[in-house]
């Protein structure tokens, strides 16, 4: 009898979650994706949708429009986007990247502005952080907040923003003083300010549903109230404190990735035949996905092992490294086997493989590369 394996972290709560979660994926957004990826953005609508049946900033307190919950809740909903094959729809970014920025250092009045906005979908969030000659070194971005009377004057340009075409408020990393580090601050823009523009939505070989966008800033006035918190200087700070659960998620992204790819490439070997029987009865393509199951089965017991010290607030900035970029490489490595077992039609966009197997390239690459988690988890040892 096969061992069913159950995340620790999941209860009776989450369980009710998922099916809610999965409801929603099933419905809202699985019969859409095709259309996601012809016009690059999915639905507005969808995000009221997602809000009317609580599904935005669930891991943000009640008192401010969320769910009260934990990652754990987030996790649930990234793991049913993920199931159905969707990269379009930048919910997790929204809800457990931008909404928490705002959270741990928005002002009293930026989070009663701003997160129950967010929770009932008549906000979309983004964070700009990446510029065009500047990738993973934050310490170096050209985007400028000058101070002048009572505004910040914001100039510059980002690009590879996630929910940039949709996106009303924007977080953006600019240097509000001189130096590196101690010279980056967060800013809020809205994205109705005179002087923002949005430039094209980025034609990428994956994930080509998502809304990804380049962001100009010609001299933007914002008040003086829209730095994020109350002090010059703290952006990196900031950054570094909450890209932990943002290279989270791309670990728990990585594995549903994994798992989902087992099971497709499993079903097509059982019916598929070759020389006169299915392609699983050959002995290559037992032993390959018995590796593949095997390599998907420690990548959850190691993502669940963080998500458990994340919601107790235990998990440290090199671990979550490790995560990264393990998961990330892993399951590029094991979704090319899987798409191998495909023969030609793994090439063929209609099969779900080739899709993860491109869309879950870029894992490797945002939220740091791999290489910068190294460098992470070298300062460690």
């Amino acid at each position: 009898m096969t061992y069913e394996y159950r995340s620790p972290w999941l209860d009776e709560d989450l369980d009710e979650l998922r099916k809610l979660a999965r409801a929603f994926c099933e419905k809202e957004i699985a019969p859409n994706i095709e259309k996601f990826i012809a016009q690059h953005h999915v639905d507005r609508d969808l995000w009221q949708v997602a809000g009317s049946l609580g599904l935005l900033c669930m891991s943000i307190p009640e008192e401010y429009g969320g769910g009260g919950g934990t990652f754990a809740h987030e996790a649930v909903l990234i793991e049913e986007q993920a199931r159905v094959g969707d990269s379009s729809w930048g919910g997790p970014l929204h809800n457990a990247i931008v909404a928490h920025y705002l959270l741990a250092y928005g002002t009293e009045e930026q989070k009663r502005r701003w997160l129950p906005k967010m929770a009932d979908g008549s906000v979309v969030g983004a964070i700009a952080m990446t510029e065009p000659g500047t990738g993973s070194d934050l310490q170096n971005v050209k985007t400028r907040a000058v101070r002048d009377g009572d505004d910040y004057v914001v100039s510059g340009s980002k690009t590879f923003i996630t929910n940039g075409g949709q996106a009303d408020l924007i977080i953006v990393v600019a240097k509000t003083g001189t130096g590196d580090a101690a010279g980056i601050s967060l800013v809020l823009v809205e994205a109705d300010r005179p002087g923002f523009r949005r430039g094209r939505v980025l034609d990428k070989i994956g994930q080509r549903g998502q809304d990804t966008s380049e962001l100009f800033f010609d001299e933007v006035r914002i008040p003086v109230a829209n730095l994020l918190g109350t002090v010059e200087g703290q952006g990196f700070i900031q950054l570094m404190q909450q890209l932990p659960q943002e290279r989270l998620i791309l670990a728990v992204g990585s594995t549903i990735a994994v798992e989902s790819a087992l099971a497709h490439t499993l079903s097509y070997t059982k019916q598929r035949e070759a020389f006169g029987k299915p392609i699983f009865g050959f002995q290559n393509t037992k032993f390959t996905l018995a590796e593949v199951a095997t390599e998907a089965r420690i990548m959850r017991v190691f993502v669940d092992h963080c998500i458990e010290r994340h919601v107790r607030g235990e998990l440290d900035i090199a671990t979550v490294a490790m995560a990264k970029w393990w998961t990330t490489e892993r399951a590029m490595a094991n979704l090319d086997e899987c798409l191998q077992l495909h023969g030609g039609y793994g090439y063929m966009t209609e099969y779900p493989i080739s899709r993860l197997w491109v869309d879950n390239r870029v894992q490797k690459i945002y939220a740091g590369t791999n290489e910068i988690m190294k460098e992470i988890i070298a300062r460690t040892l």
